[in-house]
């Protein structure tokens, strides 16, 4: 646990601590390896306005709840608890904290993964203030997992994203992004349905500006482990959760009449299908090729 007292985090403060200017939005589900470093980034954010962490606690089955509920209890006008009796999954769980959110800005980041750069936060925020024609920033990350740095990781956007690109729900790393607080009433039953809530979110974002690539900012830290809830998926429950995603945008932005976003998502899809079917065509030629050998040498 990080050595910084409340006060200490609140001393460049300006403005009232009730208004918080950025949010930082936390779900967490079995971390308890990992939430306090998590935290303990957050709470080392140097910064000139209020900001809050809200945490959304999805009924963990190990020590996680009790960790956040200490962090509550030395930080209670920094920090927001989550809690319900019962778990509510990912999805839900990510709408409730965001919706519990109430600062002007969101930042995102799950409670196995952390922040390097103490001034994250003070970047970000004001650049999007600077510049009223973005939506949404974010920087680059580092993959790693029990043996270190993964070099060959390929994550999300590193460069400057348009509008449409957002709209195309282009992949960014959750963990390294702020965005404008416009997504209290868009969450579509659509939305509500995906599998990939993030990917959801950067194509809502898409209506209402372009995305900002922050390479100054040192890059965040992604955990792959398997726990994780996309890191530790499979390759198929992957295909199966894109589709699914796909298929809930195209139905979204066919509602408010983007014909080429909507034409772009059928193209995917069709892609995803194509692809699939391909791969298993593939393995089971090549499992009947096989045995077909094998009993010529019987």
């Amino acid at each position: 646990m990080i050595n910084i007292t409340e006060k200490e985090i609140m001393k460049n403060w300006q403005g009232d601590i009730s208004e918080p200017v950025v949010s930082i939005c936390c779900i967490t589900y079995n971390h308890e390896k990992y939430i306090e470093e998590t935290i303990d980034s957050f709470l080392m954010q140097e910064t000139n306005f209020p900001f809050e962490v809200v945490i959304g606690e999805d009924c963990s089955t190990d020590n996680t709840r009790k960790i956040v509920e200490k962090y509550k209890e030395m930080y209670p006008n920094i920090i927001k608890l989550i809690v319900s009796e019962n778990n509510v999954g990912m999805q839900a769980n990510g709408q409730r904290t965001m919706e519990a959110c109430i600062g002007e800005y969101i930042a995102g980041c799950e409670g196995d993964d952390y922040w390097m750069d103490a001034e994250k936060l003070q970047i970000q925020k004001d650049f999007l203030e600077s510049n009223p024609e973005y939506i949404i920033c974010y920087t680059d990350v580092e993959a790693f997992n029990e043996n270190g740095i993964i070099q060959d990781y390929i994550g999300g956007a590193t460069k400057d994203l348009t509008a449409d690109e957002l709209k195309k729900a282009t992949p960014i790393n959750t963990l390294t992004t702020m965005y404008r607080n416009i997504m209290k009433d868009k969450f579509s039953a659509e939305f509500k349905a995906s599998k990939y809530g993030d990917l959801f979110i950067w194509s809502i974002l898409g209506y209402y500006g372009k995305g900002k690539f922050l390479p100054q900012i040192k890059p965040a830290r992604y955990r792959i482990h398997s726990g994780g809830v996309h890191s530790g998926a499979s390759q198929i429950d992957k295909y199966d959760n894109t589709l699914i995603t796909y298929a809930l945008l195209l139905s979204y932005h066919k509602k408010l009449g983007s014909s080429h976003i909507v034409e772009y998502f059928r193209q995917e899809i069709l892609w995803l299908l194509l692809r699939n079917n391909f791969k298993s065509f593939l393995v089971s030629f090549l499992i009947r090729v096989k045995n077909k050998i094998l009993r010529t040498f019987k």
